[in-house]
């Protein structure tokens, strides 16, 4: 049965957890995707607190990270989502951006750190690519792609 938790402290002291053992087995990111059979966006998305790993990736990813069987069972729960705290935009256009970036703002900057290092790089039916091209011009380029469904207003 797949339960809701409405207390984010859970899965915030969770993702600390996960964070800490995969900096101390020296994983990456897609190599803890990569027991999963899942994106890489959406395992760090759910790492972080984003979102619930189905039975099968949970498990999976407690036996690499040498997570217990409270922390196998927590991350599978659907969090409160909403990582990054503030006011919330009232401007429709601007709001959506505002809850991609509540749900994957913290995903898109450890990728962006753990692939590009420290710097910047200024949504649920919903798909996140983040890789690195080289740039014509010397160096390298963050591609960053953020693909959304969209969802036509309804007259009521």
């Amino acid at each position: 049965m797949l339960h809701a938790q409405f207390d984010p402290s859970a899965r915030q002291a969770l993702a600390i957890t996960a964070v800490e053992a995969k900096t101390r087995k020296d994983l990456s990111w897609q190599e803890i995707a990569d027991v999963t059979g899942l994106s890489v966006a959406f395992v760090t998305a759910a790492l972080l607190g984003q979102h619930p790993l189905p039975a099968d990736a949970a498990a999976a990813v407690g036996a690499l990270l040498d997570l217990d069987d409270d922390a196998v069972r927590l991350v599978q729960t659907v969090p409160t989502r909403g990582s990054i705290p503030g006011g919330i935009p009232t401007d429709p256009t601007i709001y959506r951006f505002h809850e991609m970036l509540q749900v994957y703002g913290t995903t898109l900057k450890a990728l962006v750190h753990e692939q590009f290092g420290d710097g910047i790089i200024s949504a649920i039916n919903f798909r996140l690519d983040v890789r690195k091209a080289a740039d014509p011009e010397g160096g390298e380029r963050a591609v960053i792609t953020l693909d959304g469904k969209y969802l036509p207003t309804k007259p009521f």
